[in-house]
Parts: structure tokens; C-alpha cells; sequence
């Protein structure tokens, strides 16, 4: 009898080691698969001395004008792809009416005119924001 209640485990030691396991296979596949999701537009930022922002606990939202001029927004199933006008707007005010404190960044290339980066803070504050952001890279020293 008493080498039987040597055996027996206690309900309250729990084996966390097969926990353990799962968990370090979960972060290799996030460590693995999250730079695959990025995607993004290749744009060469202008360069310019700012202060960084705050941190907020909203991500921004970031439109972004390539050097052909076309708009992008980092929201939606084409994030990819360029859009018009009208979906700009329309993926703003959508974005804005269910988090209305979401900062609205834009991302210009350096060699875009600065009328088309002008006309996406326009179609951007038509969507509903009441500021807009620009995004710099800082300067090369």
C-alpha cells in the first residue's frame, strides 16, 4: 500500500514541460511567417530632421503615393495595389468611423510632385480625418 501512494503524483504538480514545447513551436512559426506578411510599396522617403510622434495605442493608417503617383493604402485586401480615388476616401471614412481617434499618416515618394502628396491629404481629410501626418526618413549623416 505504501508503494503505491509513493507512485501516485500529487493533482497538484502539473508536467509543464509539453506546454512548453507548444509554446516555443507557436513563436519559431510568428518569428518565421510575420516578415511574409509585410507588404508594402517601395518608396524613397524625402529626408528631413523631425521629432518622432508619440506612441498611440491605434496603428496608423498610412496612404502612400509612389513615384508614378499612384495612392496605396495599407488597409483593405489590396494593400498592394494601387487604388483610386474614391476607394481612398471611402476606406478612410470607414476606417475612422469605427476608430475615429486613428492617426492618418502619408507616405510620398521624393521624386512624386508635391500637388499629388497635397491631393492625398485632401482626399484623406474628405475621408474624415481632422490631421494628417507626414512620414520622413531621417537624414543620412
Amino acid at each position: 500500500m505504501s508503494r503505491q501512494r509513493q507512485r501516485r503524483r500529487p493533482m497538484s504538480e502539473i508536467n509543464v514541460v509539453p506546454y512548453i514545447d507548444v509554446m516555443l513551436v507557436l513563436l519559431v512559426i510568428f518569428m518565421v511567417t510575420a516578415p511574409l506578411l509585410t507588404q508594402g510599396v517601395k518608396v524613397e522617403l524625402p529626408q528631413g530632421d523631425a521629432e518622432p510622434l508619440p506612441a498611440q495605442s491605434d496603428d496608423p493608417v498610412v496612404v502612400t503615393i509612389n513615384q508614378a503617383g499612384e495612392f496605396f493604402i495599407d488597409i483593405g485586401a489590396d494593400k498592394g495595389n494601387p487604388v483610386d480615388a474614391e476607394t481612398l476616401v471611402a476606406r478612410v471614412r470607414a476606417v475612422l468611423k469605427y476608430k475615429p481617434k486613428t492617426p492618418i499618416m502619408v507616405r510620398g515618394d521624393a521624386g512624386v510632385e508635391y500637388g499629388r502628396v497635397v491631393e492625398a491629404m485632401v482626399l484623406v481629410q474628405a475621408g474624415g480625418a481632422s490631421s494628417v501626418g507626414l512620414i520622413t526618413e531621417s537624414p543620412e549623416r
